[in-house]
């Protein structure tokens, strides 16, 4: 059975980026996800390595077979609170499946930033992303043909993924 996770790292709890990576998760995997990671609700805890509740959810993060990492755009990048996040998985070997990574923004002018900022990032704690990241307009976040020809373009490659069985992938 495969398991898939959100991780969202925009500074306010309940936030469009967090609706919007579920959206997308959901999407993708044909049902709810089985972690979302808000990070805005850890508090100083992100901030603190030997907290064991923040290296648990790397844990569960890095073990997970899809992975929806999701941030508003911020100074033409994801933000610092993402960053504390991931800057804790393992070079190479973190992440173990596929990551999708989505970001919001207030215009299409930096539309390029989930593919040249976070992208990088995600493929160098070890994860696979499948197909372009995925850059939507936040005034368009609740909007399904906002996301429609990226999921119709990406699902397919997703689905086998998670259809074949663990051992054989």
């Amino acid at each position: 059975m495969s398991t898939t996770a959100v991780v969202v790292g925009n500074p306010k709890p309940g936030s469009r980026t967090l609706a919007a990576a579920t959206y997308v998760a959901r999407e993708l995997s044909g049902g709810d996800p089985d972690l979302v990671v808000d990070l805005a609700t850890l508090g100083p805890a992100i901030l603190d390595w030997a907290d064991a509740g923040v290296a648990d959810l790397v844990a569960q993060v890095g073990a997970a077979d899809l992975v929806v990492v999701a941030s508003p755009t911020y100074k033409a990048a994801y933000t610092g609170l993402l960053k504390l996040f991931l800057d804790r998985f393992a070079g190479g070997t973190g992440l173990r499946g596929l990551a999708v990574p989505l970001m919001l923004g207030g215009s299409p002018a930096h539309s390029l930033a989930p593919e040249t900022t976070l992208r990088p990032v995600l493929t160098e704690i070890g994860a696979t992303v499948p197909g372009r990241a995925l850059y939507v307009v936040d005034a368009q976040h609740d909007d399904p043909a906002a996301y429609a020809d990226w999921l119709a373009a990406t699902r397919p490659w997703v689905r086998t993924f998670l259809d074949t069985p663990i051992g054989a992938r």
